[in-house]
């Protein structure tokens, strides 16, 4: 990690007061919308958003005419998701030019599910079961909806530095996937006239807006097994680590992956702690097998895409674990794997695949995404964005504490702030009370403010507690400004 702590705000002046201003400023100092009024109404609503993780739009704004503003600034036809995002996207390309590790590019979709009397305004996104009519046919219904794909950079330790591309869309009619598969041969669909294709188009955005090629590893699960998506990364010469589902082609056509595999011996073992369902800890022990194999096309494509040489890499745990299912990656990769230490490297970055999975839980969660009332997909579609910034926001509070645990918390904290938790919630102990805090125990004292307890036994403050924390320490400050305005007067 470099010397000064990836993804950290420049030390604050003596006047800097307000905690919105000092992070918004500056993470859109590069934001730019077609009319300067939109690009100020932005960063009050981001400010009003922020102070209130999850609560509604009235409530965070607080009056009629601050609303009404909010509602138009959503509603505005110059306004877009690639305006909010733009300036985040392009701090999030700062942070990443401060490492010299590698940047892992985590790829996955969600969805965000509303409930409208007319979902025709903002659009559909699955089929679902609902139970059964009397003679026993199954009763469907058409769940109303935006689906989001999501990039998210993270360093090597886990540290998110932010979005580098967001796809945002919901279906008007089913193609009826099942049906169409009794006709044709889905691998003869070209991939632009797939959904598939948000994909490649994440990785395009994401290796151009990182710069560095080379640098960057995209990871995506099971859904990532796009044999086009492979070869993208291949023509811009970027790296990928891709969990795989599907038995391809290898070496001359005769053979498949699965073939391959079963000839090549274990080349190591590797102990985990694994969880299961009730949150017990136990060892997993997984054995490793790796081996480049000489990968084909599908079969009806393989005049437009060549034959790839990437090496594939299992681990599979030993025996049958009590209370989950057992480990089973099968991942493919162009990254080399020449030992065991290069395949536990590959599967600690294809682990942290799952810090995607917590940036969706806290926008659903924290920022209540799916609460939100307004009728239209353009709207809600620029509420998401936002949302999107504060998650990563929050996601990165939680996360920087662990990384750069003894860094300097004036990078992160503002004077008034660490002021505030100071006198809010004084240190436990009378060491810690006498010397300068550390950036890992302003995370703490901040956490502490949103409920969490810091036994000795407990782990590091999660999301929750700092979105909660960010919350109440916000309207602290607005009381503190305004008692200082008053006595003042």
């Amino acid at each position: 990690m470099p010397e000064k702590p990836v993804g950290m705000r420049r030390e604050p002046s003596i006047d800097s007061a307000n905690a919105d201003d000092g992070w918004i400023d500056e993470e859109f100092s590069e934001a730019a919308f077609a009319d300067e009024r939109l690009g100020k109404r932005f960063r009050t609503l981001l400010a009003q958003l922020s102070s209130g993780p999850g609560d509604a739009i009235p409530l965070v704004c607080q009056d009629w005419a601050n609303t009404k503003a909010a509602y138009r600034f959503l509603d505005n036809d110059k306004v877009n998701e690639a305006d909010i995002l733009a300036g985040h996207f392009e701090s999030t390309r700062q942070r990443a030019a401060a490492t010299d590790a590698p940047i892992l590019v985590l790829h996955d979709t969600t969805e965000f599910t509303y409930k409208r009397e007319k979902p025709q305004a903002i659009g559909k996104t699955r089929i679902n079961i609902a139970g059964a009519y009397r003679d026993g046919s199954p009763r469907f219904y058409t769940a109303c909806g935006i689906l989001m794909h999501s990039s998210l950079a993270v360093t090597t330790e886990g540290l998110p530095l932010g979005l580098t591309a967001i796809k945002f869309w919901s279906r008007e009619k089913f193609k009826g996937t099942s049906r169409l598969k009794r006709h044709i041969n889905p691998t003869r669909v070209p991939i632009e006239e797939k959904e598939s294709m948000r994909w490649l188009n994440n990785l395009s955005q994401s290796t151009q807006l990182l710069g560095v090629p080379e640098n960057c590893v995209h990871i995506g699960d099971r859904e990532s097994d796009i044999y086009e998506l492979f070869c993208k990364a291949h023509e811009l010469g970027t790296k990928f680590l891709f969990r795989i589902c599907v038995d391809r082609l290898a070496e001359d056509g005769s053979s498949t992956i699965s073939a391959q595999m079963q000839d090549v011996r274990c080349k190591g073992l590797h102990r985990v702690a694994v969880r299961d369902r009730r949150g017990n800890v136990s060892e997993a022990v997984l054995e490793l097998k790796y081996q480049k194999i000489h990968v084909l096309a599908p079969l009806y494509k393989q005049g437009r895409y060549p034959p790839l040489d990437l090496v594939v890499l299992h681990a599979t745990e030993r025996g049958e674990p009590k209370g989950r299912d057992p480990i089973d990656w099968k991942l493919i990769t162009n990254l080399p794997v020449n030992s065991r230490s290069d395949a536990v490297e590959k599967l600690h970055w294809y682990a942290l695949r799952w810090k995607i999975e917590v940036f969706h839980k806290v926008l659903k969660s924290g920022c209540q995404a799916e609460q939100s009332k307004l009728r239209t997909a353009e709207r809600l579609v620029n509420l998401l964005a936002m949302f999107c910034i504060l998650s990563w926001r929050i996601f990165w509070l939680t996360m920087i504490g662990r990384a750069a645990p003894d860094a300097a918390a004036s990078l992160v904290f503002t004077r008034l702030e660490t002021y505030l938790l100071d006198k809010l919630v004084p240190a436990q102990s009378q060491r810690a009370r006498a010397g300068p805090r550390s950036l890992k125990s302003r995370v703490i004292q901040l956490a502490r403010l949103g409920g969490y307890l810091n036994r000795n036994n407990d782990g590091p403050p999660g999301n929750t507690v700092i979105w909660r924390g960010m919350a109440r320490l916000t309207d602290i400050e607005i009381g503190f400004q305004l008692g200082a305005q008053l006595v003042g007067n």
